[in-house]
């Protein structure tokens, strides 16, 4: 299922309900929440419900067992096998036709023979995402930040359904303590998940169906057949467009979490506002960037071990983080762009030998304008189905200008500047909307909702396409 459809509405309308009435006893709402997780999981292929299961009760098993070990040299080894079955997983379903179609193309290189051949492979939904928490959760069992709970616990974590395909990461300490005390329906902030509903529906009914319909997917399929212009204003739209879509999935995940009386950590901060690549990772895709620098990038050293293998760590990070995103070169290309970036930007920090000056409001503008090019250059190989695709699209901006640019329309232009233009709004804006909101009369509130689902209706194309992660 995805969120803006009938069927997610219906099915929902049906949980929350439930949910609540199954609050009284917690066990009892538990079995209920993972039966519930596990029908919307399986509602798009209910074989990989097998996966999930398997998933749960083998990081379950593991974290109990390193738990109950006394020996720290058992405990690292049964942490290290529970994150390679893990991994292992997720590198069949994620990785194997990727590393085999590479390795033959090399092998034809050479001359010599592979022995394998790829298998075209169905990706899980959201197996990147429950399996990085599962990862998440045998580590912080392993350094002792968390003690794992029961089976049930830990499947009602693991599978629960408004977080289980495209996120945010959420950690076993942010969730599961929620999950062991009773909810309170009085103490339910509607007002803001009703906001978040709506503003993310918004978001990805609206801004980022229209852009990929009407200037992203016609550029990035076929860019030779297009102006520079349109490829320019093409790239600026997609950076757009995976915000409203992602962080509009996240929203609406956010808020559908809320009025089931749990509270998810935030995952986006205006991150085109950011004046640096590390501030633009500390707003986009936070759980993920934590999850990163937490079982990754600390892992590795960190900055614990000198400049230059900081550096190196930094750009590992980053190409790991590119590859997670999807099995192709131009993720682990995306990736580099970052890595070097932030290496980058760190080694310029690392030359100083005084304080730094508050930059102006001049200066701050200038590097807002670069980081987010940059971000946007980086998007480019990231959206490309190939990396002669992404090329061809870079080649493009400077070799058509002056030609005929159709997809440039006053519609394209418009939803690129709010999409943009929003995330430099003050927070009192927001803050004062969903005030105002929460004053209104039930009536007024379902008015209001009612007029904003309508709207996204009318304004969205027809149909909604899946959510860009969904295939991460």
């Amino acid at each position: 299922m995805i969120f803006p459809t009938a069927t997610f509405t219906i099915f929902f309308l049906i949980v929350l309900p439930l949910s609540w009435l199954a609050m009284s006893d917690l066990r009892k709402w538990r079995i209920f929440i993972i039966a519930a997780s596990y029908v919307f999981y399986g509602w798009w292929d209910w074989h990989f419900l097998f996966l999930l299961g398997g998933c749960t009760i083998w990081t379950h098993v593991f974290a109990v067992r390193i738990d109950r070990a006394a020996e720290q040299r058992t405990r690292k080894l049964l942490m290290w096998i529970a994150v390679a079955g893990d991994l292992a997983v997720l590198g069949y379903f994620k990785y194997y036709d990727f590393f085999v179609s590479s390795s033959h193309n090399l092998a034809h290189e050479v001359g010599v023979g592979f022995p394998f051949d790829t298998r075209s492979i169905v990706l899980p939904v959201g197996i990147s995402f429950y399996t990085f928490m599962a990862i998440s959760y045998v580590v912080d069992t392993y350094r002792g930040d968390f003690k794992p709970v029961t089976l049930g616990k830990f499947a009602a974590y693991l599978s629960f359904f408004p977080h289980l395909v495209a996120g945010p990461i959420v950690r076993g300490s942010e969730l599961i303590p929620q999950m062991e005390t009773r909810r309170d329906p009085r103490r339910v902030d509607t007002s803001r998940a009703f906001y978040l509903i709506a503003t993310g529906l918004f978001k990805k009914v609206v801004i980022a169906n229209y852009l990929a319909v009407h200037i992203t997917d016609q550029v990035f399929a076929v860019p030779g057949s297009h102006s520079s212009l349109e490829i320019l204003i093409a790239t600026y739209a997609y950076a757009v467009q995976i915000y409203a879509d992602f962080s509009g999935y996240t929203d609406m995940a956010i808020g559908i979490a809320l009025l089931l009386g749990f509270t998810f950590p935030q995952n986006f901060d205006s991150p085109y506002a950011a004046t640096s690549l590390q501030s633009f990772w500390r707003r986009w895709h936070m759980t993920l960037s934590r999850w990163l620098r937490d079982y990754l990038y600390i892992p590795l050293g960190g900055n614990r071990k000198g400049r230059f293998r900081t550096y190196v760590n930094l750009m590992l990070t980053m190409l790991l983080g590119g590859l997670w995103h999807g099995a192709s070169w131009t993720f682990v290309i995306w990736g580099g762009i970052h890595g070097s970036g932030l290496a980058f930007e760190r080694w310029r920090r690392d030359r100083r030998t005084g304080p730094e000056a508050e930059p102006g409001p001049v200066k701050v503008w200038l590097l807002r304008l670069l980081t987010f090019n940059v971000v946007c250059f980086a998007w480019i190989f990231f959206r490309a189905d190939s990396i002669s695709r992404a090329w061809q699209m870079i080649t493009g901006l400077f070799t058509g200008w002056g030609e005929a640019s159709p997809l440039v329309t006053s519609g394209v232009l418009l939803w690129i500047v709010v999409g943009i233009g929003s995330q430099y709004l003050p927070k009192r804006v927001p803050l004062g909307l969903m005030a105002r909101f929460s004053r209104l009369p039930v009536v007024g509130q379902a008015a209001v909702l009612g007029a904003a689902l309508m709207l996204a209706n009318a304004m969205g194309p027809q149909g909604v396409a899946p959510f860009i992660y969904y295939r991460f």
